[in-house]
């Protein structure tokens, strides 16, 4: 395998970054290290710009992290006569799918059962024909209508009475997190300042334009200030309080809807696809990934604040999903079969309907002042879309010529050569001294770059071992994500850089003291931060599942009251950012 070899995001680029911040002046500074803003850095640096980002936790930390884990092409804004947004998404799925990432998204085998006969089977072909034709079939198969017989012989775990057909249909599967967290490592590959642990606590403003941002190192309370021709607010949901600190309302507002998603084994349901049903409430997804389905999601109005990114679930989220997936199923699923349970927010455009299913999902973009363009809205899916979209805005405030966007062709890191190490998986497994099982593993997160993850394995074997509680993973891939990949905290890598807090019943518990200690002296950690990280990370596990059993959200932010964030130094605006 050809040598590749990327920027890292280490800690010593995190340091050197914050005196960067204080000195240098940038064409583009970007809110938020969510997908929006990854998009939008990735578009400016291959413009050619000067960009610098920050992100108040981790990459991903909030609504970026806590998908459906898909790029979907919008079968259900089909029903809504959305078709530009279809035929968008489908666009941005293919592409990310044959060019832009195909390491990290992999087309996925959908049943959609039908529970009427006729009429439903008659509505499906006419929806499913036209996104077909739309480009849902460009680089997978078209729709193929199925009996009864055939959808509960590859799905056996339905109930006999819960189907009368099915339609198979091909979407995408793909890991949030390390998708938006490799998309700013690109940006950074290109130039960018990529920063986490950096809350903007204060705009600038001058003569009626944003020059500069207060930055807070919310690690260490640290504050300087770094100045740019043209802010971009990418931070979702929080959208509303930037805006606040320029003394702006913009052209939008921003309403946050919660989605709830549970983990449980594979064996819960017998199933070799992944299913798509409609309820009164939201769409349910049962979605195979790895070892788990991911089952999910609800969708229900948020007005309890958001100093928290990632408000848990409540025992009502969670039995309405058990519900609904236990009239379809004939082996019940319990709450004993749950491994794990995330909620994320939507930031949704407001609108003037009560439900939050009817609020728009498209995504839109204003220039709340000269030096502040905002962006919210929009799905995950066409991330790249709104990243450009906000820099072309941006970009009027830039006193020099821009060229073109260029990201609809350029891959993201790992793309090149990954298909074909793809097809040399028995060879590679052979030459590395590991199993088919874990070279597919490790393709499917790092593609080209995974002989830089286990690089350090030829000096160190122990790399090679399985992280202890979480035998999926590899040692190596705990060293990378800090010397590589920019996490600063046992949760940064626990929750986002590997997925254990999702995929495990201990929800990472058993495998924090062992990361814990491995990543301390990498990050300069003495033996008490080691043990306050641990403290840290346990605590919110405890109060996670503690959440899980209250009724109410008042409920789970009382819980959460009493429990400190990973990041200590964070400013509370009201509407955190």
């Amino acid at each position: 395998m050809a040598s590749t070899t990327s920027r890292a995001l280490s800690p010593q680029s995190h340091s050197q970054a914050w005196e960067e911040f204080g000195k240098e002046n940038y064409d583009v500074v970007i809110i938020g290290g969510g997908s929006v803003g990854a998009g939008a850095a990735l578009d400016a640096a291959t413009r050619g710009l000067k960009v610098a980002v920050v992100e108040t936790r981790d990459f991903a930390a909030g609504t970026s992290s806590r998908s459906s884990k898909m790029f979907h092409g919008g079968l259900r804004y089909l029903a809504m006569f959305d078709f530009r947004l279809v035929a968008e998404s489908l666009r941005e799925r293919e592409l990310n799918m044959s060019t832009l990432a195909p390491h990290l998204v992999k087309p996925l085998r959908f049943i959609f059962p039908l529970t009427h006969h006729m009429w439903e089977r008659v509505m499906m072909f006419c929806g499913f024909t036209l996104y077909d034709l739309m480009g849902g079939a460009k680089t997978v198969p078209m729709q193929k209508h199925m009996t009864r017989k055939g959808v509960l012989k590859v799905a056996p775990g339905l109930k006999n009475d819960a189907v009368v057909g099915g339609v198979r249909y091909f979407d995408t599967l793909v890991d949030d997190a390390r998708h938006t967290m490799t998309v700013l490592r690109t940006a950074a590959e290109y130039g960018a300042t990529v920063r986490t642990s950096t809350q903007v606590v204060d705009l600038e403003v001058e003569e009626g334009r944003v020059t500069g941002a207060r930055l807070r190192d919310t690690d260490t309370g640290e504050e300087t200030t770094i100045h740019g021709s043209v802010f971009i607010n990418a931070t979702g949901v929080w959208n509303d309080s930037i805006e606040k600190m320029a003394g702006k309302k913009g052209k939008f507002s921003v309403h946050a809807s919660k989605g709830v998603h549970i983990v449980v084994p594979k064996d819960a349901l017998d199933a070799d696809a992944a299913l798509c049903f409609v309820t009164e409430k939201s769409v349910l997804f049962v979605i195979p990934w790895g070892d788990y389905w991911i089952i999910g999601t609800t969708d229900t109005d948020w007005k309890k604040g958001l100093n928290l990114p990632d408000p848990a679930p409540t025992k009502a989220d969670i039995d309405y999903i058990l519900d609904q997936v236990n009239q379809r199923v004939s082996r019940q699923i319990t709450r004993k079969d749950i491994v794990g349970v995330y909620s994320g927010l939507r930031p949704l455009l407001e609108g003037s309907s009560d439900s939050t299913t009817n609020l728009s999902r498209n995504h839109a973009v204003a220039r709340v002042m000269p030096g502040l363009i905002s962006v919210a809205g929009g799905k995950y899916t066409t991330y790249r879309v709104i990243g450009k979209d906000a820099v072309d805005l941006a970009i009027q405030d830039v006193p020099k010529r821009v060229p073109e966007s260029v990201t609809d062709h350029t891959p993201i890191l790992g793309a090149d050569g990954y298909h074909a190490l793809a097809n040399q998986v028995p060879a590679l497994a052979q030459r590395l001294g590991l199993t088919e099982k874990q070279v597919e593993h490790l393709l499917g997160r790092y593609g080209s770059l995974m002989d830089e993850v286990l690089a350090p394995a030829k000096e160190d074997a122990s790399l090679l071992e399985p992280v202890p509680g979480a035998e999926h993973y590899l040692m190596a891939e705990v060293r990378y994500a800090v010397t590589h990949e920019g996490a600063l905290h046992l949760e940064d890598v626990l929750n986002r850089r590997l997925r254990v807090a999702m995929e495990y019943a201990h929800r990472g518990v058993e495998s924090a003291r062992p990361v814990a200690e491995f990543i301390a002296p990498l990050l300069g950690w003495d033996e008490a931060t080691t043990k306050a990280e641990i403290e840290s990370f346990t605590k919110r596990v405890e109060a996670e599942l503690e959440a899980e059993k209250a009724l109410t959200d008042d409920e789970v932010n009382d819980i959460f009251l009493n429990v400190g964030e990973t990041r200590e130094k964070i400013e509370s605006t009201g509407a955190d950012a």
